[in-house]
């Protein structure tokens, strides 16, 4: 398949959106030609309305579907064959490229947003912003608009998502470990794994360019600790299909990503194992501690359910991949992904599933 300006998809979300930026970076370097729309609460609702799931972004088709969530999309459009191909072929890589991206979508969401709502700066700003943008067509005055969306914000993503004084220093110690491993890393090559990007760097793409390098605090934080990681991150937005001609495949993981398998195995996934053990008991919070401090925060069904894609596709693997992934993760984790599946309605794209999170 080759795809021409015939084959236009339509991108509706928002120019500050995590999961936008991802989408609209992977589209880039995957040479998918697009249209960009810039939601408003019609468009929202409309989308909402075709797909059944409100979340941003959303695509159409040329031929009038639909697609959701960033994860099932890119691997719809891997699954395609079109070159360049931005997924491992080696089945222990990929998996690891997929478990990276899902940790840096959904751990990394609490710090992105952190940043962005607990700091008067970013807040400000950010508000005045989605005022300006997603609730532009809302007959209410201008500072209306910003100040229920700064109320709104901070009540979702700080309070509801726990974060106190107790839990920032957590989050921001977080933020500043990453940037020192990923300092060291893109030192040393342009991407995660490689030559060229795979799941993993868009995953990672998500918090890192709309919210920690665009928003004023961490952005700030960024260019004086890792200018390396700014590097990468327009280094990604820029990449196209024929910069990737003639790139080495991805066939292993490098030894200096260790900090971030050892981080789904002893935060991430003890999480994910908390966050479903809650829904099956129908408990609307989730308790667990990582760091030795205990978080309480509202049980996502959409992270059950991404709970239960990574053990399908590691009960996929050979025992080669297996041992491969396991010189990675720690014994305790490889029992999380060997765990059962926890039955949900859900489906292959992951449609049907509004987290509460509004991705």
């Amino acid at each position: 398949m080759t795809m021409t300006s015939s084959d236009t998809y339509v991108l509706h979300g928002l120019k500050l959106s995590y999961f936008t930026g991802k989408l609209e970076a992977y589209f880039r370097a995957k040479g998918i030609p697009f249209r960009y729309v810039e939601m408003d609460m019609a468009d929202f609702r409309a989308c909402a309305k075709a797909t059944g799931i409100a979340q941003m972004p959303q695509v159409e088709t040329p031929s009038g579907e639909w697609l959701t969530d960033t994860t099932a999309i890119i691997k719809h459009f891997e699954a395609m064959g079109e070159a360049p191909s931005l997924s491992p072929q080696d089945p222990a890589t990929a998996f690891c490229s997929l478990l990276l991206e899902d940790l840096f979508d959904e751990w990394f969401w609490r710090p992105a947003l952190y940043y962005r709502w607990a700091f008067d700066e970013d807040a400000k700003l950010m508000s005045a912003q989605i005022a300006r943008t997603m609730m532009r067509d809302m007959p209410m005055p201008f500072f209306v608009r910003r100040q229920f969306i700064l109320w709104r914000q901070r009540k979702v993503f700080l309070a509801q998502d726990g974060v106190t004084k107790a839990t920032a220093p957590t989050i921001e110690t977080l933020y500043m470990d990453v940037l020192r491993e990923l300092e060291a890393i893109f030192s040393k090559r342009p991407f995660l794994f490689g030559e060229g990007p795979c799941e993993a760097d868009f995953g990672l793409f998500g918090p890192f360019f709309r919210h920690f390098f665009s928003d004023p605090t961490p952005g700030a934080l960024m260019r004086e600790n890792a200018p390396n990681v700014a590097h990468w991150v327009t280094r990604l937005w820029r990449t196209r299909p024929e910069d990737l001609e003639g790139v080495a495949s991805i066939d292993g993981v490098s030894g200096d990503l260790q900090f971030f398998f050892d981080l789904a195995a002893n935060d991430y996934l003890p999480y994910l194992e908390a966050n479903s053990a809650a829904f099956v008991a129908g408990k609307t919070n989730t308790t667990y501690t990582v760091q030795g401090v205990q978080w309480t925060v509202p049980t996502a069904p959409y992270r059950v359910q991404c709970f239960n894609v990574l053990k399908k596709k590691f009960a996929m693997l050979d025992d080669t991949a297996k041992t491969q992934i396991a010189n990675l993760l720690d014994a305790p984790s490889i029992g999380l992904l060997q765990g059962s599946i926890v039955p949900m309605e859900e489906t292959e794209n992951r449609t049907g599933l509004r987290d509460r999170l509004w991705k």
